[in-house]
C-alpha cells in the first residue's frame, strides 16, 4: 500500500507509528548523543539532510555536483533556512567531530567537496530504516524488511526525501506550536521524549498525560541548560500545548490534544515523502519504470 499525507494523518493507528518512531530516535540519541544533537532542531535537520542528498549525488567530473559549502549555502539559503556563516558553521562541526570527510583528492581543491563518514551512513540508515517500520505498522507491510536486505536504496531513497521536505514550504515551516520547540536548540528531543510517552489509552478528550517530568533530569539527558528547558516549557504552556497536573510543584505533565493532532499531521507530511521515495527506489530495484510507478 502507498500512503498520501492526507490518509496518513486520518489513519487511526498513525498516532500509534508516530509513537513509535519517537522511542525509536530517543534510543538512537542515547546510542550517539553527538551526532544525534544534528537532528534535534528543524534547522539542523533541513541542513544536514540536505548535506546528505547532495554527497549521494557527486560526479568527480563535475565539480558543482555533490556536497560542497557551496553547494549546500545555495541551497538552504535559497529556501531561506539559515544563513550562510550558519551553513559553514555547521559544516565545521561535521569535520570537527568527524562526521564527514574531505572526498578523496578534494583536500586542496576548490570548492572542497565533503562525503559523510561511516558513523553518518549508519545514523542516516537507521533514520531511514526507523521511518519505514513506523510505516509498516500501519499496513503490516514489509518496508523495512527491504531496506534490510537491500540497504543500498537508501541513496535512492534519501536524496529524493530531504529534496521534497526542504522544497516543501509546508514542511519546511512547521505550525507555530511545532515551531514553538522544533526551531529550539534540542527541542526535537523534548518533542520526541513527550510524544514516547504520551498516554494513549487516557479518557480525557482534551489532552494525553505524559507522566511525571524532572526537568533537572531530562535537561542533563539532552545536553541543554534547565532554564532553557523551562522556559520552553513555560511557552508552550502560554499557548495551551501543555499544561502541569500539579502547579505549582510541575512534576507531572500533559499535553493537549490538539498539539499532538498538529503534529502528526505535519509529520505525515514526511512520511508521505518517505513513503513515495522508497516506492521509487524500490521500482528501480526491480527495474519497474518509474513512470509506470507514478500512474498506478
Amino acid at each position: 500500500m502507498k500512503f498520501t499525507a492526507e490518509e496518513l494523518a486520518r489513519h487511526p493507528d498513525f498516532l500509534l507509528s508516530i509513537r513509535h518512531l519517537a522511542g525509536t530516535l530517543r534510543g538512537m540519541f542515547q546510542a550517539g548523543p553527538r551526532l544525534a544533537r544534528l537532528l534535534t532542531s528543524h534547522q539542523r535537520w533541513l541542513l544536514t539532510q540536505t548535506a546528505y542528498a547532495l554527497a549521494m549525488h557527486y560526479d568527480p567530473g563535475d565539480p558543482s555536483s555533490g556536497f560542497s559549502a557551496v553547494s549546500l549555502t545555495t541551497l538552504i539559503t535559497k529556501h531561506k533556512v539559515a544563513s550562510r556563516n550558519t551553513v559553514l558553521n555547521i559544516i565545521e562541526e561535521l569535520l570537527t567531530y568527524r562526521f564527514i570527510t574531505h572526498a578523496p583528492g578534494e583536500e586542496r581543491r576548490r570548492p572542497r567537496h565533503f562525503e559523510p563518514a561511516e558513523v553518518s551512513n549508519q545514523a542516516m540508515y537507521g533514520w531511514l530504516l526507523a521511518n519505514l517500520v513506523a510505516l509498516d505498522m500501519l499496513d503490516d507491510g514489509d518496508r523495512a524488511a527491504c531496506l534490510q536486505a537491500h540497504p543500498q536504496l537508501l541513496r535512492i531513497a534519501q536524496p529524493l526525501v530531504a529534496r521534497a521536505c526542504l522544497e516543501d514550504a509546508a514542511w519546511r515551516e512547521p505550525p507555530e506550536p511545532i515551531a514553538l520547540f522544533l526551531w529550539t536548540e534540542a527541542g526535537g528531543l523534548v518533542v520526541d521524549h513527550l510524544m514516547a510517552r504520551i498516554d494513549l489509552d487516557g479518557a480525557d478528550t482534551e489532552r494525553f498525560d505524559v507522566g511525571r517530568v524532572e526537568t533537572r533530569n531530562l535537561a542533563g539527558d539532552f545536553m541543554m541548560s534547565r532554564t532553557h528547558l523551562q522556559r520552553l516549557f513555560a511557552k508552550a504552556v502560554q499557548q495551551g500545548c501543555l499544561g502541569w497536573y500539579d502547579e505549582p510543584r510541575k512534576t507531572r505533565l500533559w499535553v493537549s490534544r490538539n498539539f499532538v493532532w498538529q503534529y502528526c499531521g505535519w509529520q505525515a507530511i514526511k512520511f508521505a515523502y518517505v513513503e513515495h521515495a522508497f516506492h521509487i527506489a524500490r521500482a528501480k530495484l526491480e527495474g519497474v519504470p518509474v513512470k509506470v510507478l507514478a500512474q498506478a
